[in-house]
């Protein structure tokens, strides 16, 4: 019943914003060369890795040792308005019809991260991740690792399609504010190193 939740939501949502897709896409083009879309290996069910896709905010810019500048050096000003709605994370509604994600559950960090989490941490990984989840509308990137974590098991152990229709409401609202989009001092929000015993 959920994948067929989400795969409604999301062929209606594509087919209502397809021109808003198309305008972000000419726009992130043209302001960063191609390509348009962002692409990197995370973590889905089971921790089996997939390709997620989102808007490109930042540019490829290096420091004079060849390393990538710092996100918050990189982060356009358009990037910074595709983050402020979350509108950078669109694409990521082709990713629920492949099935690699579902509308609601925990969001999927990065690959580097499976070997760092608790046996409790490493129970997000039990259901599918999604586009948003409990975590992201009690506080999303403003929160600490070790709450996002509780967050998400939470959500595990509790996972209806009423909750989820409650969450996606709640991320409208936080959207429409631009709450919890930045850890304080990061663009996003500082690695996750491994939790403290």
């Amino acid at each position: 019943m959920k994948r067929a939740f989400g795969l409604i939501v999301a062929v209606i949502l594509i087919i209502v914003i397809a021109p808003l897709l198309l305008l972000i896409a000419l726009i992130v083009g043209l302001t960063l060369g191609p390509p348009v879309l962002f692409r990197q290996q995370r973590p889905g069910l089971n921790g089996e890795p997939f390709e997620i896709y989102k808007f490109r905010t930042m540019t490829n810019v290096n420091a004079e040792k060849g390393e990538l500048l710092p996100d918050v050096e990189r982060l356009t000003s358009f990037g910074k308005i595709l983050r402020r709605f979350s509108l950078d994370e669109l694409p990521q509604l082709f990713n629920v019809l492949k099935g690699d994600l579902s509308m609601v559950g925990p969001r999927p960090l990065l690959m580097e991260y499976l070997s760092l989490y608790t046996p409790e941490q490493a129970r997000r990984h039990e259901v599918r991740p999604g586009i948003t989840g409990w975590a992201q509308v009690n506080g999303r990137n403003a929160l600490s690792w070790e709450e996002r974590f509780k967050l998400d098991v939470w959500y595990v152990d509790h996972q209806t399609i009423w909750l989820d229709l409650k969450i996606l409401w709640l991320t409208l609202l936080r959207v429409l504010h631009g709450e919890g989009i930045n850890q304080e001092g990061q663009a996003t929000m500082e690695k996750f190193r491994g939790s403290i015993s």
